[in-house]
């Protein structure tokens, strides 16, 4: 099975060496939508298409981060399942939060991807070698964004920004066979 997607020559030549992504929640891993309990209790819709493509990252050797401004169990539970172990939770200022992270990993902004969709992600995304909007962001944020996918948040734009990096890799093709053959 040859793979199908295609991604303009610049683009990908952005992201070639990118190492770690960035990734906001509410917006970009969800629709953006707050379902609250009677008790109070957060609730969040995920994509499987965007789980997998987290996963899909890790197999690659791009560690995904999630940085988000909230924080909740259904969130911890998910990230938990998918097996992402950076995440920094109610963090309002996401560019000290990434670059502990980057610190931590010995690694810097030009090894970065970082997926955003409102105001408080663009400090992370302006230094970020490439970023990437979901088609609902804010239209600062997709001003800004090196792509902006044709998915919603919440609706497979994530993967759709982990495709693109699987593929600038150099490892999208091998992926797709190992679930082709």
């Amino acid at each position: 099975m040859s793979p199908t997607l295609n991604f303009a020559p610049e683009l990908l030549l952005r992201a070639q060496g990118v190492r770690i992504a960035f990734f906001d929640v509410d917006g970009v891993l969800t629709d953006g939508g707050l379902l609250v309990s009677e008790a109070g209790e957060s609730l969040k819709r995920f994509n499987t298409l965007d789980g997998h493509g987290l996963k899909m990252l890790q197999k690659a050797g791009i560690t995904p981060v999630v940085i988000t401004g909230r924080d909740s169990p259904a969130l911890r539970a998910r990230l938990l399942a998918l097996g992402i172990t950076h995440a920094h939770f109610g963090t309002e200022d996401k560019r000290p939060a990434a670059e502990v992270t980057l610190k931590a990993l010995g690694l810097d902004w030009s090894q970065a991807a970082a997926m955003g969709d409102d105001w408080p992600d663009l400090p992370m995304m302006r230094r970020a070698a490439v970023s990437c909007a979901p088609a609902n962001a804010h239209a600062e944020v997709k001003a800004l964004a090196h792509h902006v996918t044709q998915e919603c948040g919440g609706h497979g734009a994530a993967r759709a920004f982990c495709d693109l990096l699987l593929v600038a890799s150099g490892r999208y093709a091998a992926l797709l066979h190992e679930y082709s053959a």
